[in-house]
């Protein structure tokens, strides 16, 4: 694994995740304040997971001028 990692293929992937997928996880976690779920059920705890997702991207949308235009 971390010959993978550190091939330039592993690098070039590692490189977009850190500026695409990481930061939400990190703004949810922290700004949010989600380290654990209150909820139980499958079900119940993709809900809330959606709320949060929602809520991060009206923020963006709202943050960059393209809501209620």
């Amino acid at each position: 694994m971390k010959h993978r990692v550190d091939s330039p293929h592993g690098k070039q992937i590692d490189s977009h995740r850190m500026s695409v997928v990481e930061p939400v996880f990190g703004n949810i976690g922290t700004n949010k304040r989600l380290n654990r779920f209150s909820l139980r059920s499958k079900i119940k705890v993709q809900g809330q997971w959606q709320l949060y997702c929602l809520v991060h991207n009206v923020e963006k949308l709202a943050k960059y001028g393209q809501l209620g235009q």
